[in-house]
């Protein structure tokens, strides 16, 4: 998320040899295949390769932020609406839809060892390995990270500090920090082990999660959504670890988003809790920005009316999707 703990809380290519391997799962149906890669710190990341029907050279890799998952961009529920996975695919584009380690499919380590950093240090790994070829799909010339709250800094970080990507997206992302939302936020977090939908599955104190009932408040905004979007999305609620913000704040700080010599746009919504005056409207977020980036990013901005945090569960998300389409025809 955000750098939401700045008031709580103050490389190596993998090339495709045996690391990187089909998972044993049983994969997506259509033109979808699971894949795994081996986590820097050991264990293993999950994540989803799918294809357009037209070919491209040209792939999305996406992470979800804290209180996330894969489901945040594959979202199951009415997806011709919300699935922004699907809505990149139909336009033409691959996808790689990763699971941070500690969510989702991917290994979940003591909370302990959690950082940004070896997201960082993992997404670098990914995107070498997308050079190289992944298993049935050929070598991709063009790499856009995507990342949302707290995987919007970890692709900022990365992006500044390898230079190995094409283009950046950052959702949920800005400078500009409301802090008595963001407290607001926080307070809604307990063990995740104290939750009900993770009773017994053996994780540690320091993994975290929201209460039950409090996503709404948290994510969306003036409370405009689809009740099955809201359900879907607190079924398949995730669990996080502080310990993966006080380096994630660096990618808040300067010169850390100066540093990003390739495309970069940057969505929020208007009623996003976490944002404070910045958040208002595409131009004011445009001209906050601006300062942070250095030409070469030639920066765009979106903000989608009367969303909340997750912007891709907006009912009018559609909008947000058409723009990054918009982007993405532009740019690449």
């Amino acid at each position: 998320m955000r750098a939401f703990l700045k008031y709580f809380v103050v490389s190596t290519i993998l090339c495709l040899v045996p690391g990187v391997a089909l998972a044993d799962n049983n994969p997506p149906p259509n033109t979808c295949t699971a894949v795994s890669f081996p986590a820097p710190q050991g264990g293993t990341l999950a994540a989803t390769l799918c294809m357009p029907s037209t070919p491209t050279s040209t792939i999305m890799v996406l992470m979800a932020g804290s209180n996330y998952n894969h489901t945040y961009w594959d979202f199951p529920y009415a997806p011709e609406t919300y699935n922004f996975r699907r809505a990149m695919n139909a336009a033409g584009y691959a996808t790689l839809v990763v699971d941070r380690l500690g969510t989702g499919a991917s290994t979940r380590p003591p909370s302990a060892t959690l950082t940004a950093t070896g997201s960082v240090l993992a997404l670098h790994q990914i995107v070498g390995a997308v050079r190289q070829g992944l298993p049935g799909a050929q070598p991709f010339a063009k790499i856009i990270t995507g990342g949302h709250s707290l995987s919007s800094g970890v692709a900022v970080i990365e992006a500044s500090t390898h230079h190995d990507v094409d283009g950046v997206l950052l959702t949920g992302f800005s400078h500009s920090l409301d802090t008595a939302g963001t407290l607001a936020v926080v307070a809604t977090y307990h063990s995740a082990a104290e939750d009900p939908q993770f009773a017994g599955q053996g994780l540690d104190a320091g993994y975290l999660t929201t209460k039950p009932g409090t996503r709404a408040a948290d994510f969306y905004g003036a409370g405009d959504y689809d009740p099955g979007v809201l359900a879907t999305d607190e079924a398949t609620k995730e669990v996080f670890s502080l310990t993966e913000y006080p380096d994630g704040l660096t990618s808040t700080q300067p010169p850390e988003t100066n540093l990003i010599d390739v495309p970069v746009l940057i969505v929020d919504g208007s009623a996003d809790k976490l944002c404070l005056n910045a958040c208002a409207s595409t131009a004011t977020l445009a001209a906050e920005e601006a300062p942070y980036f250095c030409p070469a990013a030639r920066l765009r901005t979106f903000v989608l009316p009367g969303s909340g945090h997750s912007v891709n569960l907006a009912r009018n998300t559609a909008a947000y999707q058409a723009a990054v389409r918009d982007w993405l025809a532009a740019m690449f």
